[in-house]
């Protein structure tokens, strides 16, 4: 390696999609981007050849780039229950708990409600004879003789991972340790729950630790391989941090929202520099769309998150997903109604405009009205076939025309997919906003992903959002989020106090306890005190309530007890400020924090305030008519120039539609200002 690439920091960012990874990557504070196509099989494979082209371009060794990955590796695993074979040690009489869950219907009035099978079969569930009372104290010692037995079946069980959570452990942990040390000679994963999730419920923890369990083979051996190749590699999780590859390997359950996670964190940094501190992001890849609402600068963080019908209770964000995508498939239903996801074509065998698919999606439908402006994708690397895409919409419209009575042409059947898949994407905005009682008229909608800004000011315009903000480069904004963000560690205890003045020293002393841990854990990672923020947070109700609201500390159990009456006002529309406030668990949020990469702002020429369009294209919005546009080309775009509408504006990562009657203009930062 050469002198000069010593002096070299590269950073890179890489979020893997259902049909692209996306790298950008960092050089003395400018980011570059490119994209490579996914592969489902492996993820590691695309990355691994990503990387590599990066260490050519910058003549950095692969084993010094620092890594921030946000994968899907645990999510579809658990999705598509790929994980492994998992084995459960609970307390004696509590082995059901998995399966009997809160003894709540998903579907109030279906009488035929099935559940998800469990993770764990019955024969693989395992009850400890030991028992700890609510207050610590144990009312049955764990037997030695038996720990043994325990040991012995579970080698017989041929277990691949397992998961250990005994009842009130959160309390005292000793009978916990103690069978972790005995298992430990099995040479399998191991799940903890007193390191995991040391709170009490005992279903959402036992099944977060199952959960966790059941993916830590696969994501060890994942991350592992990657690790191989990039020794500084970081994972994000699904509060929105980063943390070490060893401690995702040994905590998958914290990464399984990571890759729209990462979307979130880079959407909040380009809000914040366009001056809008309410959004709602709305991240449209080829497999999914996720979106957000984040008030006053911020998303909200739960730990009340539900993933393939099971309880995850680690701090995810707040993000609402639907199975829409530039990949959703369009097919008509045994009613004859058009639908369309959620199955996608993915990046094997991908939408048929990329060359081998032979099913309608999203993509294929507007590729054939035109909203790609003639252009193909990544700068003109990736080719898109008009012809293959016109086949597969054509023979939709023989379904539709089949099942409506009466003609119906491929433009026609184009328009009906966008339609249908926008209807899908409204309603999910709707659940993060009119739904939790936000209005959508204060809030600014923020897209990215691949296919976001060819949908976004129409579905503004349904839910009278007032201003689209399309950032530079949307289709990489994941990938650019993952490199941005912090390194954050969330600890937490459960305490069960009164907010009372009375309880402020038993509080303090917690708190203190996890900052330590913490503060030790970051220093470990690199980061001095200087560069470490600590915050502090606490989950409290209403005594008597079943769950709780997480509040920020304040200092002092009345004026706690005052910002949870607020906050239970502002989520559910009263507060009763004559009941008790019980505190739940005490929390820590422990930011390393990381320099960012410098945001240029876009070139300003003159006093021009437009700019000429590199082209015309032929664009089909209602009646299937198609009409002659403006095309843009958003490398050319100058800060303050203002767009004719309707026009299409191209660049290397996606492609906006400007429809009709909707004005754009471009702000100092090179971003997208569009008033629908």
């Amino acid at each position: 390696m050469t002198k000069q690439s010593n002096l070299k920091r590269v950073r890179v960012g890489v979020d893997t999609g259902g049909t692209f990874t996306d790298f950008v990557y960092d050089v003395g504070g400018r980011a570059q981007i490119f994209k490579l196509a996914s592969t489902p099989a492996d993820s590691s494979r695309a990355i691994t050849e990503g990387l590599k082209r990066v260490a050519e371009e910058t003549g950095v060794r692969l084993r010094d780039i620092e890594v921030i990955h946000g994968t899907t590796v645990g999510t579809n695993a658990l999705l598509e229950r790929r994980g492994a074979r998992t084995a459960l040690v609970t307390t004696a009489g509590f082995e059901d708990v998995l399966a009997i869950g809160r003894q709540t219907r998903p579907r109030l009035y279906d009488l035929n409600v099935t559940r998800p099978e469990t993770l764990v079969p019955r024969e693989l569930r395992f009850g400890a004879r030991e028992r700890v009372a609510a207050s610590g104290e144990v009312l049955e010692a764990l037997d030695e003789s038996a720990l043994a037995a325990l040991v012995k079946k579970l080698k017989h069980a041929r277990a691949q991972s397992i998961a250990v959570s005994l009842l009130f452990s959160f309390v005292r942990p000793e009978h916990e340790q103690r069978i972790a040390a005995a298992l430990e000679t099995l040479g399998v994963p191991l799940s903890v729950s007193h390191v995991i999730l040391p709170e009490y419920r005992e279903y959402e923890r036992t099944s977060t630790v199952v959960i966790n369990a059941y993916l830590q083979p696969l994501m060890g051996a994942y991350l592992k391989r990657l690790n191989n190749e990039v020794p500084r590699l970081r994972v994000m999780q699904s509060s929105g941090g980063g943390i070490s590859a060893e401690i995702a390997a040994r905590e998958p359950v914290r990464t399984i929202l990571s890759g729209p996670a990462s979307g979130v964190v880079g959407a909040l940094g380009v809000a914040r520099a366009a001056g809008a501190a309410d959004i709602i992001t709305f991240d449209m890849g080829g497999t999914s769309t996720d979106v957000a609402l984040c008030a006053a600068g911020e998303v909200r963080l739960t730990n009340e998150s539900t993933i393939a019908g099971m309880p995850i209770a680690v701090p995810v964000m707040d993000i609402h997903t639907v199975g829409a995508g530039g990949g959703s498939i369009a097919r008509i239903d045994l009613g004859g109604s058009l639908r369309v996801g959620p199955e996608s074509a993915g990046a094997d065998p991908g939408p048929a405009c990329y060359g081998r698919g032979t099913l309608p999606t999203v993509t294929d439908a507007n590729l054939l009205l035109g909203r790609f402006g003639g252009a193909d994708l990544l700068g003109g690397d990736f080719r898109l076939d008009v012809k293959r895409a016109e086949q597969a919409l054509t023979k939709l419209a023989r379904e539709m025309s089949a099942a409506s009575g009466r003609k119906v042409g491929a433009n026609e059947a184009a328009l009906g997919v966008v339609r249908v898949v926008n209807a899908g994407m409204e309603r999910a905005l709707r659940a993060v906003s009119v739904e939790r009682g936000y209005d959508p008229r204060e809030f600014s909608l923020l897209p990215f992903g691949g296919a976001g800004g060819l949908h976004a000011v129409e579905l503004a315009r349904h839910l009278r959002i007032p201003r689209v903000i399309v950032p530079r480069d949307p289709g990489a904004l994941s990938a650019r989020g993952a490199l941005d963000s912090d390194v954050i560690k969330d600890l937490s205890r459960t305490v069960m106090l009164k907010a009372t003045d009375d309880y402020d020293a038993q509080l303090e002393c917690a708190f203190r306890a996890m900052e330590r841990e913490a503060r030790a854990a970051l220093k470990r990672e690199g980061f001095t005190e200087q560069s470490q923020r600590h915050e502090r947070a606490v989950a409290a109700r209403y005594l008597g309530q079943s769950f709780e609201l997480t509040v920020k500390w304040a200092r002092g159990g009345r004026e706690l007890a005052a910002a949870f009456h607020q906050a239970h006002r502002s989520r559910y529309g009263y507060a009763r400020e004559e009941n008790t406030v019980e505190i739940v668990s005490a929390r820590v949020r422990a930011i390393g924090i990381v320099e960012k990469s410098t945001s240029g702002r876009a070139k300003r020429r003159g006093n021009e305030d437009g700019t000429s369009p590199t082209t015309r294209a032929h664009v089909c919005f209602e009646h299937h008519k198609k009409r002659i546009i403006a095309v843009y080309a958003r490398d050319q775009l100058t800060a303050g120039a203002r767009l004719e509408s309707p026009s299409i504006i191209t660049e290397y990562s996606s492609t906006t539609l400007i429809p009709p009657g909707a004005r754009a203009e471009v702000d100092r930062y090179g971003n997208l200002i569009i008033e629908p």
